[in-house]
């Protein structure tokens, strides 16, 4: 409604009221006017209607950062929008919320639909609260070649780290051992809590003493019930899904370096995020609360840059 309608129909039933001495209640319930709506409006006595105007706000993006998005994510076509948020964040590329990059990206027509998955996992062991106090051990399969071959790699439970890995063409207790023993040599002073499933590796007599003389300590997730070491297989699928298949390394030793690299670039580089989109290997040094803080900064310098160009705009 026009503001000096408005104001008339204000003037108007308080008018009535003056004159009938019935209640504003029942003259409004008579004009079927709704009193939420009139005292709005009488709030906004003699005002211009600026509520439905289009106010910029301080998250609004300039256009280059539109399109400083839109050419990341070109960059980056498989990366998702959260991860894609964060990376664009740590090199200083634009500075924006998920839910921005997000918005930005569907209105550029780049966002599929996904249909939500239900995941199955229950919750597992509680989160540590520090490096090196859960590792989680498996073992996979490889099909390099048409041969199958054992991978087996530790990861630290608080930083989803990989301590080591290595790729055999037999793996039993003592190989398991091996392995261990050289992931503890990377870590010395680490006393852990070592989480597997219930292979035969894992249960054997053997590998429950080189447990207890390393100073560490055993527990065996539930039988059949491999999401209790969930982080472990979601590792092994990562791998299998983003390494093994598109590379499709055709030796042993081809298969090794590949790996390598993978791993190095999964400790190092890649965002993860159940972390809180850091690397596995920030998150094991301590720097992460040092990367959210500066993440915070740069997001409030952004949004101060933004608002001081819309008022040199406006001033212009």
């Amino acid at each position: 409604m026009e503001p000096d309608k408005r104001d008339s129909l204000v003037d108007f039933v308080i008018y009535l009221v003056a004159l009938t001495g019935v209640t504003f209640k029942k003259i409004l319930h008579d004009l079927r006017l709704h009193p939420a709506k009139f005292y709005d409006w009488k709030k906004r006595y003699g005002k211009v209607n600026e509520h439905n105007r289009l106010v910029p706000r301080d998250h609004w993006l300039e256009p280059e950062e539109v399109r400083a998005v839109v050419a990341f994510f070109h960059e980056h076509p498989d990366v998702g929008y959260r991860r894609l948020t964060y990376m664009m964040l740590d090199t200083e590329v634009v500075a924006v919320s998920p839910s921005t990059t997000y918005n930005v990206l569907k209105r550029a027509g780049l966002m599929g639909r996904r249909e939500p998955v239900k995941s199955s996992k229950g919750k597992g062991f509680d989160h540590p609260e520090a490096p090196h106090q859960h590792w989680h051990i498996d073992i996979t399969y490889l099909n390099i070649a048409g041969t199958f071959y054992y991978m087996c790699s530790v990861l630290d439970g608080f930083s989803r780290a990989i301590i080591h890995w290595e790729i055999r063409e037999k793996m039993k207790a003592q190989d398991v051992e091996i392995i261990l023993q050289r992931a503890k040599e990377a870590a010395p002073e680490a006393r852990p809590r070592i989480i597997s499933d219930n292979g035969p590796q894992f249960v054997a007599r053997d590998f429950k003493e080189f447990v207890r003389i390393s100073g560490m300590t055993h527990v065996r997730t539930s039988p059949y019930y491999p999401q209790s070491n969930g982080k472990q297989e979601r590792f092994h699928k990562t791998l299998k899904a983003e390494c093994i298949r598109p590379k499709t390394p055709l030796s042993l030793s081809e298969a090794r370096t590949t790996v390598a690299a993978f791993v190095q670039e999964y400790n190092t580089k890649r965002l993860h995020s159940a972390i809180g989109y850091i690397t596995p290997a920030d998150k094991l040094a301590g720097r992460a609360a040092r990367i959210f803080a500066r993440r915070e900064r740069l997001l409030t310098e952004a949004r101060q840059r933004r608002k001081e160009k819309r008022a040199a705009r406006q001033a212009a």
